[in-house]
């Protein structure tokens, strides 16, 4: 019944996010208004286009789960609701606004602050990668995994981050700046780069559905205690929090930790 439930919950955010990436490539390439948001964040009118229409058809589908967009006012009715759809219209704004391939649409389902469902639809791309809490992570219908990071790991994340050596690990490689986090950790779960950092004041929605691929892809997103964050509750925002697997995200968690880094960011 579980596997069921979950797979039904997939296909529902799966269309609406292939969707969704259509509408937003509507507007992609075509000097779409642009005004900044508080904390100098930029919005676009696809920003906007593509939450209505998915708080719309999402929230027709089920009415009594919970709404939680980076591009909606926040409701905290939605703290009671038994699930909620955790959204990010366009995760990696600025990329979109700049003509880069890496952006997308990102849409999780998360119940008891854990996502049961996952997608992210990366239109330019033409790639979906997408997950439930019970079976593999997929790119395109074929399953994905992290890989085994070699002896220079591939590490994404602020550059005062990556300048350093890793507790245990040494010298990374920084990889070219991605301007979508989900997109970013997406990467890792599909083995293209080992892991990444996320600087402070990252929100549920850059962060659930990747969160949940790169889980069932063997790799985890975990605060510097090594724990997973938790998403839907009260706050949206997070610390500092490290991604990827192995003896590398042990080295990533440690290094976290040293509050003299931190206060680099």
């Amino acid at each position: 019944m579980l596997a069921n439930d979950d797979h039904a919950e997939l296909a529902l955010i799966r269309e609406a996010a292939r969707e969704a990436g259509r509408i937003a490539m509507r507007y992609f390439g075509k000097t779409p208004d642009v005004w900044m948001k508080t904390g100098q964040s930029p919005v676009t009118e696809a920003d906007i286009a593509v939450d209505r229409f998915l708080k719309a058809e999402l929230l027709a589908a089920r009415p009594d789960y919970g709404w939680l967009s980076e591009e909606t006012v926040a409701d905290t009715s939605r703290l009671s609701a038994r699930r909620t759809f955790v959204v990010d219209p366009i995760d990696g704004t600025r990329g979109f606004i700049n003509g880069l391939d890496m952006w997308c649409v990102s849409i999780a389902i998360v119940e008891d602050g854990r996502p049961i469902a996952g997608v992210l639809d990366a239109p330019v791309k033409e790639q979906i990668f997408e997950a439930t809490r019970g079976g593999p992570a997929l790119r395109d219908g074929d399953a994905i995994k992290v890989r085994v990071a070699g002896d220079v790991p591939i590490v994404a994340g602020p550059k005062t981050m990556t300048k350093t050596l890793l507790p245990g690990i040494g010298q990374t490689v920084k990889v070219p700046y991605i301007p979508s986090l989900a997109y970013r950790i997406a990467m890792v779960a599909d083995g293209e780069i080992d892991a990444t950092f996320v600087k402070p004041n990252a929100h549920d929605w850059d962060l659930a559905a990747a969160d949940l691929i790169l889980r069932r892809a063997g790799g985890e997103v975990l605060t510097p205690q090594g724990l997973a964050p938790l998403y839907a509750g009260t706050s949206p925002r997070h610390g500092t929090l490290v991604a990827g697997s192995g003896a590398l995200l042990t080295a990533m968690i440690e290094e976290a930790r040293d509050p003299d880094w931190s206060q680099g960011w």
